[in-house]
């Protein structure tokens, strides 16, 4: 993501929380009082996110000082000490909720990811992001699935063409909607489409495409999915999508297909538990 993105997002972050001012802070806290905040880790989990929280900081007071001494994906234990934070107290306060929100949610999103990651890791299968993200944080979330060892599939409608179950009823068959995107004269863009079954799958092969979404296909169709598509052309890469858990997903690998997109790893992953703590 580009700085200034970064420092938007932030500035409207520290706007929402913050708004005219920490009046509590302001109250409590005299502007000579310095202080040494640790950021620790409550429980097991994999880090994320605190380039996010050096800049937060550096947005609210640049004369504070952050020492991280866990670096991005790292494995943590409870009790770590993630980080320190040293400089105005009130300075520190104002950036807590924002810092200890960005990172317990990234680094829920990474720990959760490097579990899928490591279900798969004897097959060739790479674990995929998808656009279920919370609006105005994809770039954040997509960042902590790479943390965690997964892939990002695309950032959003505008950099990759996924024909769907919804455009494909809209025009009436594959054919048609691959041959309209083939017209536009997107030659540098690959084409993906999603499937229900076997004849959609075929029907994809026989129009020329790149990739192929399976989408919610039992073991078995999957098995076969996979050897129609070797059999057909052994360039198109297979995605299975849908469905997809820590119980089934690595007998899914198995099937051959080459991805596995999970939409769980950014909207259902719980935050780890990581608290801020002044000495």
């Amino acid at each position: 993501m580009s700085n200034t993105f970064l420092k938007e997002f932030l500035k409207k972050a520290i706007e929402e929380d913050i708004g005219s001012g920490d009046i509590t802070t302001e109250f409590c806290i005299p502007i000579s009082q310095y202080s040494v905040a640790y950021i620790i880790a409550k429980e097991e989990g994999i880090i994320a996110g605190m380039p996010f929280v050096i800049e937060l900081y550096a947005l609210i007071d640049k004369s504070l000082k952050i020492e991280i001494f866990k670096q991005e994906g790292i494995i943590l234990k409870k009790g770590d000490i993630i980080a320190t934070i040293k400089g105005r107290t009130k300075s520190i306060l104002m950036g807590e909720r924002i810092g200890l929100n960005l990172i317990q949610r990234l680094s829920g999103i990474a720990t959760l990811t490097k579990k899928f990651v490591d279900a798969v890791k004897d097959t060739k299968v790479k674990i995929l992001d998808t656009r279920k993200t919370t609006p105005n944080m994809r770039m954040f979330e997509k960042y902590a699935v790479r943390i965690g060892g997964g892939f990002n599939h695309r950032f959003g409608l505008y950099d990759g063409i996924l024909i769907k179950d919804n455009h494909i009823k809209a025009v009436g068959s594959i054919k048609e909607a691959v041959e309209r995107v083939k017209k536009a004269g997107t030659r540098m863009l690959k084409i993906e489409v999603e499937v229900e079954n076997l004849q959609q799958l075929k029907e994809a092969l026989y129009v020329g495409v790149d990739m192929i979404m399976l989408d919610n296909m039992p073991l078995s169709m999957l098995k076969e999915a996979v050897k129609i598509t070797k059999q057909y052309d052994p360039s198109v890469k297979l995605e299975a999508s849908g469905g997809i858990n820590l119980q089934n997903i690595k007998d899914i690998a198995e099937t051959g297909v080459d991805f596995i997109s999970i939409g769980s790893i950014t909207h259902s992953a719980k935050a780890i538990d990581i608290s801020m703590e002044i000495e």
